[in-house]
């Protein structure tokens, strides 16, 4: 994994135009988990619409199955390894424009908890969900 920071997590390379500070993260959980469903499903991606219920939660998809448009915003990739330090592929993390609009002055982490979250995300046969932390860009 590259881009790495304090408190177990993984950083990001930037994808929006003119920034060189990474605006989404993985923790330690979401990136055991990622190679995880890795394994399963093959390369894969995130997209949070924003909208209600499991909608604002971060969707985990295999790449390329969830079609992103102008109506969507890349704000990050990851370059993902396994367990032996192996290179499995890029993650990329998608959101919805009129949802980053509200989220633009945060850095997000995806991180994992116990619990059912949507059935159309590919984590919710395991009995765990993604969920976003947020906290203030400096």
């Amino acid at each position: 994994m590259t881009f790495e920071a304090g408190a177990g997590r993984v950083e990001s390379r930037p994808r929006l135009d003119g920034e060189s500070r990474s605006r989404v993260a993985l923790s330690a959980a979401a990136v055991d988990l990622l190679r995880q469903l890795w394994d399963v499903h093959g390369p894969l991606m995130f997209h949070q619409s924003g909208g209600c219920c499991d909608g604002s939660s971060p969707m985990c998809f295999p790449a390329g199955d969830f079609k992103t448009g102008a109506a969507d915003v890349l704000l990050g990739t990851f370059d993902l390894t396994g367990r032996e330090g192996e290179a499995l592929g890029e993650l990329d993390f998608w959101m919805s424009a009129e949802q980053f609009a509200y989220w633009k002055h945060t850095h997000l982490t995806v991180d994992v908890v116990q619990g059912r979250g949507s059935g159309f995300s590919v984590e919710a046969p395991e009995g765990k969900r993604f969920l976003i932390r947020s906290e203030l860009l400096e």
